[in-house]
This record gives C-alpha cells, structure tokens and sequence, in this order.
C-alpha cells in the first residue's frame, strides 16, 4: 500500500511496483488509507508523513495501537532531520527513506521489511516457552510471563537469535527506536526483569564483557 499526496509520486511508484509483481493499493491521504486498512492487511505501507488531512506518524501511531499493529511501515518522506527519523521509528516505524530517492533502493528496502516480517512464524516454541508472535505474548507452559512491550520485544530479538552474541546498543535501538548515547540503564533495568521472568523456563540472558547479550539454554 502506497499512501502519498504527491501524484506524479504516487502512480510512479505505484507502476514500478507493479512491474516488479506487486498488487498495489493507492491512498492519497489518511481518510483513504484509513477505509482501506478497515477491510484490508497490506504485506507494507509506504507511507508519507506531511499528508493533506493529517500526519503519516499519527496513522502510524493508530496502527500501531489498533488492530493493525503487525503491518510493517516504510515511512517515505521530505523529513530529514534526525528528530523527525526518530519521531517515525518511534512510532512504530520499521525503516525510514528521505525523498528525493532512489527507487532501487527503495525497492530493496521494501523487499527487505517484508522478508523480515514473513520469516516470522505466529508461534515460536522453545521447550516449555511459547512466543505467541500475533498477540503478543510470552508463555510458559499454560503461565503468562506478564512481559511488557519492551520485555516482550527484548525476548522476540533474543530468541530470534538465539545462541549469538548481540551488542547492547543494537537491542537498545530496536527496542526503544533511537540511539542508546551513553545512558543504558533502562536496557539494562529492562533486562533485570526479563531475567526474573525467565527463572525456571530453562532458558537464561548472559552477557559477557566485550560480547554482548547472549540467550542460551540454563
């Protein structure tokens, strides 16, 4: 799905999609992408932000929080400042691209979001712990884990690689959507209690100086 207010934007991206074999949906502003999310889950959104009847980011933000929170968006966007990037990953933008472009590059973005997306099973099973992946909750046997939304997202990123090292500063921007700078305190609080959750599911969060965070088996 293509939501863009410029035109000549929107039905040239619309036409190299489609020749590259893509089904392509065209919303000139919110109103219209609003409609056709009610009825319909995009494999993505390119989405702008500077929009005729509103901001792309609050769109975002809606999707985020309704029942279309598991759509991947691209934002694509005039915006270039680092605050606005932030503000768009904040919001639950996965990637971000500043006009003017490169198609091919934001073809091989597009593309990549989504392999992302699909590589994602909706239940992922480690002995007794259960990732339901769509609802957003850890289990262990029959037990909710009651992880927040950070906790939830730190164990998805930790399970998803499980047995290698992860840096502390790449968790921090997944999760939390902006530079982690010098201050990784609520990483590491967030990890604290993760840990606590975990106890007994035999499975444990390590870290080794010089390495990172590993999740292995306890």
């Amino acid at each position: 799905m293509l939501v863009e207010d410029n035109k000549k934007i929107l039905e040239g991206n619309a036409e190299k999609f489609k020749r590259e074999g893509y089904q392509v949906a065209c919303a000139p502003n919110i109103e219209e992408a609003r409609k056709f999310l009610s009825v319909n889950r995009p494999d993505i959104i390119v989405l702008d932000i500077n929009l005729p009847d509103g901001s792309g980011v609050d769109l975002a933000k809606e999707m985020r929080q309704g029942g279309k929170a598991s759509v991947p968006i691209l934002f694509l966007t005039g915006l270039a400042a680092p605050g606005d990037i932030i503000r768009g990953l904040k919001a639950g933008g996965d990637d971000y691209l500043t006009k003017p472009y490169n198609f091919d590059e934001l073809f091989a973005r597009v593309s990549a979001v989504i392999r992302r997306y699909s590589s994602v099973p909706e239940v992922i099973n480690k002995g007794g712990l259960s990732i339901d992946v769509a609802a957003g909750v850890a289990r262990y046997g029959s037990k909710d884990l009651l992880l927040t939304k950070k906790e939830y997202a730190l164990l998805l990123i930790f399970i998803q690689n499980e047995e290698c090292f992860i840096k502390a500063d790449y968790l921090y921007e997944k999760v939390w959507n902006a530079p982690m700078g010098n201050d990784n305190s609520a990483l590491k609080g967030a990890i604290k209690r993760l840990r606590a959750k975990l106890e007994g599911c035999g499975w444990s969060i390590g870290w080794y100086r010089g390495e990172g965070y590993i999740f292995q088996e306890a």
